[in-house]
């Protein structure tokens, strides 16, 4: 069955990035041009997704703003010969169907997802981590949509953590189906040490049934006394219902200053207008390290 829809829940506070998120939420944190939100979206719509749902909450209108029209900005872009700009703001506005839902309470990921239940109907969605910006000549979320359409069953999309960092994620029994694809058999949410199963991490994209609303209504608050969504696919994997992809994308954390610190400068040296004089800037600086 083929994904039309999407959940992008971005209701987090941004700790991890205050002051700068006091003000701003996080999905808004720009990567050279675009907002870490919009990266998202992109995402989605080049993966096949017709509609899309944006959790938020208080203070994040500004994510409903940027993907609408704005009449003042595209008028004075127009009356001054910008209109390779004016084309720009304009395909913003046209991406994709975007809905927004606030989420009153921050109870956690699951929780965010759960409330998306009217949105998704009875048909297979994806959920893109409104932390994460996934960058690939495929996009991610395709790569799980089709192991989905494939093999009837959640999909995590799965990277390799180093063990010392694994504590931060989730850690996962896998079992190799083929190239980069595996069953999954157990998940846990921010292991103690004595609960290490494996190097590999669902990470910041999923595709899953409908029925994982099912198990979420009746969900007790796991890690950190929050709804996890990583519990609710942890009983799709002991049903045999979850498999994992390893995407072949690389992964920035706009939640944390070190993440968004790497896409900037990785996507910066790629741009069309930055990329050279960027490149040759960064070759002098490191002189100087």
């Amino acid at each position: 069955m083929k994904i039309r829809k999407a959940v992008i829940p971005a209701a987090g506070l941004g700790t991890r990035v205050l002051p700068a998120s006091k003000s701003v939420p996080k999905e808004m944190l720009p990567i050279v041009d675009k907002p870490a939100i919009q990266y998202i979206v992109e995402e989605a719509v080049a993966s096949g997704i017709e509609e899309i749902l944006i959790i938020t909450n208080r203070g994040k209108s500004v994510m409903e703003d940027h993907f609408d029209r704005s009449p003042e900005l595209e008028e004075r872009l127009l009356a001054t010969n910008k209109t390779d700009l004016y084309e720009e703001v304009i395909a913003v506005s046209r991406l994709a169907n975007i809905q927004y839902l606030r989420q009153k309470e921050t109870k956690g990921l699951g929780h965010a997802v759960a409330c998306a239940r009217t949105f998704v109907g009875d048909e297979p969605f994806a959920v893109l981590y409104g932390d994460d910006v996934i960058i690939g000549e495929i996009p991610a979320t395709r790569q799980l949509c089709e192991a989905y359409e494939k093999y009837g069953k959640g999909v995590a999309g799965v990277q390799y953590v180093p063990r010392d960092q694994i504590w931060k994620y989730c850690t996962l029994a896998v079992e190799r189906l083929e190239e980069k694809i595996f069953s999954i058999s157990e998940m846990i949410e921010k292991p103690r040490d004595d609960q290490f199963i494996s190097n590999y991490a669902a990470l910041g994209r999923c595709v899953l049934p409908p029925s994982v609303f099912d198990i979420l209504d009746d969900l007790p608050p796991g890690a950190n006394g929050e709804i996890q969504l990583t519990d609710a696919m942890r009983q799709l994997a002991h049903q045999g219902r979850m498999i994992g992809v390893e995407y072949d994308s690389k992964r920035y954390d706009m939640g944390n200053k070190l993440g968004i610190l790497q896409a900037t400068v990785e996507v910066g040296v790629k741009h069309p207008e930055t990329g050279e004089a960027f490149r040759e800037y960064l070759k002098e600086f490191v002189k100087t390290l």
